[in-house]
Parts: C-alpha cells; sequence; structure tokens
C-alpha cells in the first residue's frame, strides 16, 4: 500500500497535479487496502491515468463480490474504506464506482482547471 502512496504522489507531482495528491493517495490506499483484505485472487493492479480534463485511479483484483460501502459503527476500527473513497470523490464533483463483475473499484476526479 505504501508503494501505491508514494507512486500516486510522485506522478501527480510530476503531472502538476499538487491540489489532488492528498485526496487522490488516500483514495488509492483505501482502494488497493479494500483489494488485498478482502479479495482472494493472487493479483492486485493499480492505474492511474489522467485523461479528458479527468484523474482516472482503478484498482483490479480478481475476485468476482462486489465491495460494498459499510455504515460502520462509530467505535469501529474498519469498514471506512469506500466510505471514505465516495466522499472525497463526491466533495470534488467526481464519481466513483464497481465494474459489472465486481473485479474493478475506481474513482474519477476532475483536475482542477480542466486540464487535459
Amino acid at each position: 500500500m505504501s508503494m501505491a502512496r508514494r507512486l500516486t504522489t510522485a506522478r501527480l507531482r510530476y503531472c502538476g497535479l499538487e491540489p489532488l495528491v492528498d485526496d487522490a493517495t488516500l483514495i488509492v490506499s483505501e482502494l488497493v487496502t479494500n483489494a488485498i483484505q478482502h479479495g482472494n485472487g493472487l493479483q492486485v493492479t493499480f492505474t492511474m491515468t489522467v485523461r479528458s480534463g479527468f484523474l482516472h485511479l482503478a484498482v483490479h483484483d480478481e475476485t468476482p463480490s462486489r465491495p460494498v460501502v459499510c455504515d460502520a459503527d462509530k467505535d469501529a476500527e474498519h469498514g471506512r474504506g469506500l466510505f471514505l473513497v465516495e466522499f472525497l470523490a463526491t466533495a470534488h464533483g467526481g464519481t466513483w464506482g464497481i465494474s459489472d463483475a465486481g473485479t474493478t473499484t475506481w474513482c474519477r476526479l476532475p483536475i482542477p482547471g480542466g486540464r487535459p
């Protein structure tokens, strides 16, 4: 997970997208953590692309069950990852979702200033 966070931070800074670093890094951390903790596949793949004015973040694993947003108790130590992803995506005017097969969870954030 730390490698995915470092890669996200480095790439966004390289692309001049520093305003997205904190939230995108948290989103990636939550998506990768969810795939590792709840997936049962042999591989987890993280992709990050910038196109059409959006930052696309996606994590793919080979588990065909669909992840779900939990309503964690206030004292719970786990169970808020997808809630955070949903909150951050919405706060930025972006979207998030899960592929039909349930194997990919993704988030799309608008790039400040609408750059390509």
